[in-house]
């Protein structure tokens, strides 16, 4: 039991000592390829988030560890702006949102929560499916690969979870009862 805990602390030890080596090596570098792509305001935010995915990852670091470390920052980077684009879209849609379309605080508490229970009511899957496009923001490729299933498989389930969805949020009306019309009175 001793021996499993003191080779545990070895190994996080040489795994530290990993990872202080590589940011002693590479960090000025890949602060210079993060300035180049994203500047001054972004650049020390990707060196951070590169050197935490080292960090988790650091077992599989190749040895030449630069262009590695390089990719990982592109993908931050990439990540960024997409999320940058994202924030965007929606700051120009609330913009031109009519003032008359505003909810009241009440409103979209309500409108979340039924969300939240329709959802609830999804097959893992769909809940699945719906959120990796409509929350995580991926496209359809992207999701069906997070999903480990092909495109249109991806397609086909995300078609469902949007109709169970729908039904779900507006469940259609319940017909009105039938009513004998009235006899006129015979005279």
């Amino acid at each position: 039991m001793d021996a499993d805990r003191e080779l545990r602390g070895v190994m996080h030890s040489v795994r530290e000592q990993r990872l202080a080596d590589l940011y002693d090596l590479w960090a000025a570098k890949v602060h210079a390829y993060a300035l180049r792509h994203c500047g001054v305001e972004g650049a020390e935010d990707v060196v951070s988030e590169t050197f935490i995915v080292a960090w988790r990852r650091i077992d599989v670091v190749p040895e030449d560890a630069l262009p590695w470390l390089l990719v990982v920052a592109r993908n931050t980077i990439a990540h960024r702006r997409r999320s940058a684009g994202r924030r965007a879209r929606l700051d120009d849609a609330l913009a031109t949102r009519p003032h008359d379309q505003e909810r009241t605080t009440e409103e979209i508490a309500t409108s979340r929560l039924e969300t939240l229970e329709a959802l609830r009511h999804l097959s893992a899957k769909e809940r699945e499916a719906v959120l990796l496009i409509a929350w995580d923001g991926l496209t359809i490729t992207a999701a069906a690969d997070v999903a480990g299933c092909r495109d249109r498989a991806f397609r086909a389930r995300l078609t469902r979870a949007r109709a169970h969805l729908q039904a779900a949020l507006d469940p259609p009306v319940p017909p009105l009862p039938f009513v004998e019309p009235a006899q006129e009175p015979t005279s």
